[in-house]
């Protein structure tokens, strides 16, 4: 089944995955977690975002669940954070989250967890809830299990977010666009209880995606809020994707902040917080996040790409901090590890309340050029990386930890293979924007040489 993918469940309603699908994927997951806890019944949260084909499935999911006997928590429309962080406060066995995050309206899909929502993916599980769903072979129970519905589960995340650290946060101008999807509800409650003026774009749920395409990952869904945040004159600027797990910032000057960036002003408050403390980030460029690391006197480790991968590596190191470079900010709660968007909100609403403009803050730390993400269409990958390192891996040092990663004095870029597409992915970073576009140019010429 081609969409149980490396990090969750994602496929167009109904072509691919559709209500009879989602009955059984909810069987086979407490199947799985029924075999790895030793449990008779289990108790699993259900949530689910705003796409149209979502009421349906989650109906038809906790439908899978109570009928192999175990509790459901169904705690109804939430983001993806919201969801983490409910399986812990409510100390669930595990939860799944009907959600397709920044994919296109036609798309619906599954984010698999265990108790305190430790990462379900296809190397650690999800390859099992895919047999056992090909299989379709479950025992009968006499006694269904009980649906216990909970509500607002956001006023308790949205708590515990502002009491993270001590915030003292001034009265700031914030612009966020939240592409009519799961972080509406979360950006709301928190804004409640700010001395902000909170400029709305977008927050009405609305699983079309009327305005954009719910993934500020790509230029031209920000547009709109770059040009908003200027026009205010506003201090902040706030974008996140579908479900809500990723959040990006616009500088006072309408500008992006490079996520590496981001995440290394987290690892400095962080590290203040928890002195010498490891702190995890994805291979993919974004030195500065390194840099400041060491400066703050933490420990950088580097993990593989991919959400699920970064958390189970942060939780091994047990680092109280993680980010990866798509925007995905990780910290250490009381109920896991997990996206928490809002305290990295919080965390950048206050360095900007303390120090003044965001574009001042990281201006000595726009030390590096960055190409971005640059996509070619290869069939072989592997043989078309080898020959990367052939070309350009002499007096240098080399990487297979994911992809190739390939870094001299003077640039480094990362170059891994989508999951999904026959694709290569390259990210190149360099110490000046000449160099970066010399090499990034040479790189792409490797790469598309057929």
């Amino acid at each position: 089944m081609s969409i149980f993918k490396t990090y969750d469940i994602r496929g167009i309603y109904p072509d691919q995955l559709d209500e009879e699908l989602i009955y059984k994927i909810g069987k086979s997951f407490v199947q799985i977690l029924k075999e790895e806890t030793l449990k008779e019944k289990l108790t699993i949260v259900i949530g689910r975002d705003m796409r149209l084909s979502s009421p349906s499935l989650s109906k038809k999911l906790i439908e899978g669940i109570i009928d192999t006997g175990s509790d459901v928590i169904d705690i109804g429309l939430v983001s993806t954070p919201t969801f983490y962080y409910s399986i812990g406060k409510f100390k669930a066995d595990g939860g799944l989250q009907v959600s397709a995050s920044h994919n296109p309206k036609e798309y619906n899909g599954v984010k698999a967890v265990r108790a305190n929502a430790y990462p379900m993916g296809l190397s650690n599980g999800l390859d099992k809830v895919r047999d056992l769903c090909t299989k379709n072979e479950f025992e009968k129970v006499e006694q269904k299990g009980q649906v216990i519905n909970k509500e607002n589960v956001v006023n308790s995340i949205v708590d515990y977010s502002l009491k993270y650290y001590n915030f003292n946060i001034k009265p700031l101008k914030v612009v966020a666009d939240v592409a009519n999807a799961m972080s509406s509800p979360d950006l709301d409650n928190l804004f409640e209880q700010l001395p902000c003026e909170l400029i709305k774009m977008n927050f009405e749920l609305d699983g079309t995606f009327p305005v954009h395409q719910a993934d500020p990952f790509q230029e031209k869904n920000i547009v709109d809020i770059k040009r908003k945040v200027i026009e205010e004159g506003a201090d902040l600027g706030i974008a996140t994707d579908g479900d809500g797990d990723r959040i990006f910032f616009i500088d006072d000057k309408g500008e992006l902040v490079e996520p590496g960036i981001i995440r290394g002003i987290i690892a400095k408050v962080v590290l203040q917080h928890n002195p010498g403390s490891k702190i995890c980030y994805d291979i993919r460029p974004g030195r500065i996040t390194k840099d400041m690391i060491i400066e703050n006197g933490g420990i950088p480790i580097v993990t593989k790409v991919g959400h699920s991968l970064i958390k189970i590596q942060a939780i091994k190191e047990k680092a109280p901090f993680s980010g990866e470079s798509s925007g995905h900010f990780f910290m250490k709660t009381n109920n896991g590890f997990f996206e928490c968007p809002l305290i990295i909100a919080l965390i950048i609403m206050d360095e900007i309340s303390k120090n003044g403009k965001l574009s001042e803050i990281i201006k000595p730390l726009q030390r590096y050029s960055h190409s971005g993400e640059i996509n070619s269409i290869v069939e072989d990958k592997e043989e078309k990386m080898k020959e990367l390192e052939k070309v350009f891996g002499d007096g240098s040092k080399v990487s297979w930890l994911d992809g190739i990663s390939i870094e001299h004095d003077d640039y480094w870029f990362n170059v891994r293979a989508s999951n999904t597409e026959p694709l290569l992915r390259l990210n190149l970073e360099a110490t000046s924007k000449e160099k970066m576009e010399e090499m990034t140019k040479k790189v792409v010429e490797i790469i598309r040489k057929i």
